[in-house]
């Protein structure tokens, strides 16, 4: 069925009296002025001064949403709109809503997500913080960029505009400030057609401070960027850890590696042990990940031919590393028997315990989590 508008103008509202009626109005005067079907929609997410009364009174629709947080808002909105296009911007007269038409132009070319960037139309005096302005945004849409090869340069603009239809499609859950992270991540993965175009940010029109906590929202939003992209929580830096501590081992195991005037020995080696077992532990995390995505649909994962590194290979390999150190542990007690179980060189012996620890924890490692990926690929109808 075809939609009754062509566009929603969506705002999120918690307590906006102060400016929300100026961004109806610029809302209206849009509409009215590029002569567009739309209506405005206040999503309003517990208003206790009046802002749902104003909406009202100002001709908007206002739909009550009643879990809290930003992104549970505009969940619900977007849910409630009847155009065909959403163009969603806070209510605090941050964004012009009186200049929305490029927007409007990319969605109508074909685009399923267009985003605004401060950046590259500009940000008033006063507008943004220092601290979102040179570092946090800067800095989390260099992540997004750098974890998800998006082209985006503003992850976290608050005017952007959508086709309803693809963004439903791509099922958002988060309910707090990372929710703007999401819509681009999800887009991203599912291979939504995407552009941005340049938009102002001005000092916002209220007296009282802001929803935006700094640190607290800032880490939403990179635990989620995070949380998204395995490769880099888990997979890289376990093969970080697995190489230099497999070298470090490699090389110790011949003896005394000096540099300069330094000397690294067995202390060393052990902690060269413990690097290699960590990075396997983290390297199976992101099988773990990467699997259940693929039976829940938590990440979209595009399907793969099948993979030399089976379960049933996974315990092979464990149980031939469990063994390669116990055979190790042996040729050690020989060599005690030798001294007729008196003292040893530490320099001496350690050189063959700790290989033989290290390869049977990680042949326990490999044997365990081969079983749990095999668990997780279990779908129950």
């Amino acid at each position: 069925m075809a939609q009754p508008y062509e566009l929603t103008i969506l705002m999120p509202c918690l307590n906006e009296a102060e400016t929300l009626e100026t961004c109806i109005k610029k809302a209206k005067t849009f509409l009215e002025t590029e002569h567009v079907n739309g209506e405005i929609l206040i999503a309003d997410n517990g208003s206790t001064d009046g802002s749902r009364e104003i909406a009202e009174r100002c001709g908007a629709r206002v739909v009550p949403i009643a879990e809290r947080g930003y992104g549970a808002a505009l969940i619900g909105g977007c849910n409630a709109a009847l155009g065909e296009y959403v163009i969603m911007g806070d209510a605090d007269d941050s964004y012009d809503f009186l200049h929305l038409m490029p927007f409007l132009e990319k969605l109508r070319e074909g685009y399923d997500l267009v985003m605004g960037n401060r950046f590259k139309g500009g940000i008033a005096k006063g507008a943004m913080p220092p601290l979102h302005r040179y570092i946090g945004n800067p800095v989390l849409s260099f992540i997004g960029r750098l974890f998800y090869k998006s082209d985006i340069g503003d992850f976290h603009c608050g005017l952007r505009g959508y086709k309803r239809e693809s963004i439903l499609k791509i099922g958002l859950q988060t309910t707090g400030m990372e929710y703007a992270s999401e819509m681009v991540v999800k887009a991203t993965l599912y291979k939504l057609k995407i552009t941005e175009v340049p938009t102002t940010l001005s000092p916002d029109g209220r007296s009282r401070a802001p929803h935006l906590r700094s640190f607290h929202d800032g880490w939403r939003h990179l635990k989620f960027l995070l949380m998204h992209s395995p490769s880099w929580l888990f997979l890289y830096p376990g093969i970080f850890f697995v190489a230099l501590g497999a070298l470090l081992m490699l090389v110790m195991t011949a003896g005394t590696l000096h540099i300069g005037n330094v000397g690294f020995d067995i202390n060393t080696m052990l902690y060269a042990s413990a690097m290699l077992m960590i990075g396997v532990n983290t390297i199976f995390f992101n099988a773990f990940t990467k699997t259940y995505a693929q039976v829940t649909g938590f990440i979209p994962m595009p399907e793969k031919k099948k993979s030399f590194m089976t379960v049933d290979r996974g315990i092979f390999l464990g149980v031939l590393l469990f063994l390669a150190g116990l055979v190790l542990t042996i040729v050690a007690l020989v060599s005690w028997n030798k001294s007729e179980f008196g003292a040893l060189n530490p320099q001496k012996i350690m050189r063959l315990t700790i290989p033989a620890v290290t390869c049977m924890v990680v042949g326990i490692q490999i044997t365990f989590s081969s079983f749990f990926i095999g668990i997780l690929k279990i779908k129950h109808r």
